[in-house]
């Protein structure tokens, strides 16, 4: 077991040298770390002085490896010395906790909207003068982040970080949902719960955890220590109604916020505050982000939906809905529109699994198959004014990733954006 006391007599590997991986080695020149080595599958001149000449010796000699969230043990070349040693592995996150020096932490993790709600929190904690920081998965990598005494610490983990993790704490755990997504990296559907589950497990009695009513049994049967805080989302949306913030007034966030809303109550914040806090919130880029309002079109950008799971929220909460969806599908996920399919006047099917969308929007609603995102909006523009409905959502929420068109969520938003400003102000 790592413990303060004897973090500098240990030797690591550091096994990928992405933007996580520079942040480790960074941090153990600032804390003059020096027994470590660096390995890359790719990049075999970064930190060259620091690889070893044989990865097999070195993993086998090491105390620790600390593997980047972004390497999969599955997919790896390396898979099957890396799975010798999978004992050793830990993550970026678990030096901070190492290393933990009278700061508090709250970890979110969940399926969706771990990013929204973790930018919620730190604002929240912000207006309320917590000295507060924001990192992991998110954006900034913890170990880049200058953590002082007293600080908050806001920390969104992805399942591939907490799958390796072995030391993390939080004060606060924040599990927010589990639905299907990330099979093919966990292997199946008890992996991937059991990675989220992970923050609960070296929880004292004195932390908290917040869990749904879905996933409690989970939590309970692991016999986890931590303090179990289910949040309830009629106590929310009670207060909601005070809200005057746009953003935060549909459905979409409702669950989510229910879990800030109750860990704002064990700060002992009043409800004024609360409420104070989260009206200025402008909502972030690519998750139902409605960036244009024209005539009596509202645009709404949902890149970052890459699953089912997470598009029906979107449809749950619009109407006269024109839907462009498709990319690189889920494993397993399907498309089952129900009562959703009422809000839909027609889908856009963009990507290169076409066969994939079409048997799952067969006899459930319109489509047609227009491949990429400017031919979609060419034919919306077209179709508002063949169908003349008075309040019309043209919406992007793929249900899928990018990686068959884009490299990530971000640039097929950008793009989707880029091009409706453009074609409104051509048809308006």
């Amino acid at each position: 077991m790592i413990s303060v006391n004897n973090f500098k007599k240990l030797s690591f590997l550091v096994y990928g040298l992405g933007t996580t991986g520079k942040s480790v080695v960074n941090f153990f020149k600032k804390n003059k770390i020096k027994n470590f080595q660096v390995w890359d599958d790719k990049n075999k001149k970064l930190f060259i002085k620091k690889r070893p000449k044989n990865l097999y010796k070195a993993l086998r000699d090491v105390n620790y490896v600390i593997l980047s969230p972004g390497v999969s043990l599955k997919k790896s070349k390396n898979k099957k010395i890396l799975t010798k040693y999978e004992k050793k592995i830990i993550t970026d996150i678990d030096l901070i906790f190492i290393q933990k020096k009278f700061f508090k932490s709250i970890v979110v993790t969940g399926t969706n909207g771990k990013s929204t709600t973790c930018k919620i929190i730190s604002q929240l904690l912000k207006k309320n003068n917590y000295k507060t920081l924001i990192g992991g998965n998110i954006g900034t990598p913890v170990l880049d982040l200058n953590i002082k005494k007293d600080n908050f610490l806001v920390i969104e983990a992805s399942s591939f970080q907490l799958s390796h993790s072995k030391f993390i704490s939080p004060d606060y755990g924040i599990l927010l949902n589990i639905t299907n997504d990330h099979i093919d990296w966990h292997g199946n559907m008890k992996n991937y719960i059991n990675a989220k589950l992970k923050i609960f497990k070296n929880q004292r009695p004195n932390q908290f955890a917040f869990v749904g009513n879905n996933q409690k049994f989970h939590f309970k049967k692991k016999n986890f220590l931590g303090s179990l805080i289910i949040p309830n989302i009629h106590r929310y949306q009670k207060l909601k109604s005070k809200l005057k913030n746009p953003y935060l007034n549909s459905e979409v966030n409702d669950e989510n916020m229910s879990y800030v809303y109750e860990l704002s109550k064990l700060l002992k914040l009043s409800k004024k505050s609360f409420l104070n806090s989260l009206n200025n919130f402008a909502g972030l880029p690519h998750r139902y982000e409605i960036f244009l309002k024209k005539k009596n079109c509202v645009f709404i950008n949902d890149s970052k939906a890459t699953s089912f799971q997470a598009t029906q929220y979107a449809l749950k909460n619009t109407k006269n809905i024109y839907w462009i969806v498709g990319g690189l599908p889920k494993k397993n996920d399907k498309i089952i529109l129900k009562n959703l399919k009422k809000n839909i006047i027609k889908s856009y099917i963009i990507g290169k699994n076409v066969n994939f969308f079409k048997k799952q929007l067969e006899n459930q609603v319109d489509y047609i198959i227009s491949k990429n995102l400017e031919s979609s909006i060419v034919q919306i523009f077209k179709d508002l004014k063949f169908y003349k409905k008075k309040n019309n959502t043209i919406l992007l929420s793929p249900a899928s990733a990018s990686f068959d068109q884009y490299s990530n969520f971000e640039k097929r938003g950008d793009e989707f954006k880029k091009l409706c400003n453009y074609y409104a102000r051509k048809n308006f």
